[in-house]
């Protein structure tokens, strides 16, 4: 495994200079800026994040502001009872995509924050504590918990509403393969385990957060 100072200078080259890539780099949210988004706006990404797998991003993008509306602004509570027969109206609104497992899930993810709520005070500060250095446990947690919250959802889910976290990416996966981490998709606990061991170690290495990591590391490879 190479040092993280080799991993950016290689991702450096290949996208025009140091300030380029500084440029291709995003800041996670600190705790306090987690703990002030609303507990709606945790269940609106995850759900977008659930609808945009398999799906294209532009079409969830433009048809978003009457998800809102579908979904009741995503006030947690509320979506949490919907009736059945709300749900199956939905398969008929054509201004949603209208894919009824994934509408349910929405429900069933409204369900899942409530409880966060009643458990850590809000969803917010469940998801503002935990800490990056075990990514790995929170996607477990996620993929139990939640619904359709496996494969890849939850890590773009995290990294979209701005909690510190990787997505393990074809590109960011190649390059895991190229350092040695893994020799093939990580998805065993042993394997997840050695990827978030090495993040933990290019990040207190270069005292960037594993958003950053990530982030060089997609870079650094044709992948």
């Amino acid at each position: 495994m190479q040092s993280f100072d080799r991993i950016y200078a290689t991702a450096a080259k290949r996208h025009g200079g140091a300030a380029a890539l500084e440029k291709l780099l995003s800041t996670p949210k600190s705790k306090a800026a987690l703990r002030k988004i609303g507990d709606d706006r945790y269940l609106a990404g995850m759900t977008k994040s659930v609808f945009m797998a398999g799906f294209s991003w532009k079409v969830i993008e433009r048809k978003w502001p009457n998800f809102e509306t579908a979904f009741l602004d995503f006030a947690p509570r509320r979506v949490a009872f919907m009736p059945d027969e709300a749900l199956d109206a939905l398969l008929r609104d054509k201004g949603i995509v209208r894919n009824g497992p994934k509408i349910r899930a929405t429900r069933d993810n409204a369900r899942f924050i409530v409880d966060l709520a009643e458990e850590h005070g809000s969803a917010a500060g469940f998801f503002a504590d935990w800490p990056a250095d075990d990514h790995i446990g929170l996607l477990a947690l996620l993929k139990k918990r939640a619904s359709r919250m496996g494969g890849t959802s939850a890590q773009y889910f995290l990294r979209f509403i701005g909690k510190d976290s990787f997505v393990l990416s074809a590109s960011v996966v190649a390059a895991l393969k190229a350092q040695g981490v893994v020799d093939k998709d990580p998805t065993s606990k042993r394997d997840l385990r050695a990827v978030q061991d090495a993040f933990n170690a290019w990040s207190a290495e270069s005292g960037r957060p594993i958003t950053q990591v990530s982030q060089v590391l997609a870079r650094s490879t044709d992948g």
